[in-house]
């Protein structure tokens, strides 16, 4: 129930952020053709919302397994050998978020202590760059789900399957196609 939540709250996150920059970024434009005005901060917020659906998308992808990657040679192991493998590259990725998360928030202590705000807009950087530790430890999270069903053998591998799903999806046209077929 809670990681419905999660899920629930991750994709609705994104989906805020998504529709933000696109009202944003609409305002601006007809702002802009139709009354020869706009606002200095639009591009800068624009930009931190990119960034802020980056990094709460990156979490998302590791969850329904769209992030790709060269497993050429992993998927000549024996699944074992892919477990190893992938459980290895988790781990890595987990040391990864985790000097990400340290690098992050030093970095935002020192421009808490320093009081710097953003360059058009009215709010302190250290807020705007909270979604640096924010989004290593979702990935992080992600990354240790992934780990688990890996560990409990639910799931073999964490990358997407490009090949396999191009395959499936030329045989479900085909199998489309032959239905129409049939049909009088």
């Amino acid at each position: 129930m809670l990681i419905k939540l999660y899920h629930h709250l991750e994709e609705a996150i994104i989906s805020l952020l998504l529709a933000a920059m696109t009202i944003v970024t609409f305002s601006q434009v007809v702002a802009r053709s139709f009354f020869n005005s706009g606002v200095v901060w639009a591009l800068e917020l624009t930009t931190y919302l990119f960034a802020w659906m980056v990094l709460f998308g990156i979490s998302y992808g590791v969850r329904v397994h769209a992030h790709i990657g060269v497993d050429v040679f992993v998927k000549l192991l024996p699944k074992q050998g892919q477990r190893i493998i992938s459980a290895l590259a988790i781990l890595c990725c987990m040391a990864y978020c985790i000097l990400v998360f340290i690098g992050s928030w030093n970095y935002i202590n020192i421009m808490y202590e320093l009081g710097i705000e953003a360059e058009d807009l009215p709010v302190q950087q250290w807020v705007i760059y909270l979604i640096l530790p924010i989004g290593m430890t979702l990935l992080f999270i992600r990354f240790a789900e992934v780990l688990y069903k890996l560990i409990i053998g639910s799931e073999v591998h964490m990358l997407a399957d490009e090949a396999k799903d191009i395959l499936a999806e030329h045989r479900q046209q085909q199998a489309t196609e032959r239905h129409k077929d049939e049909k009088p």
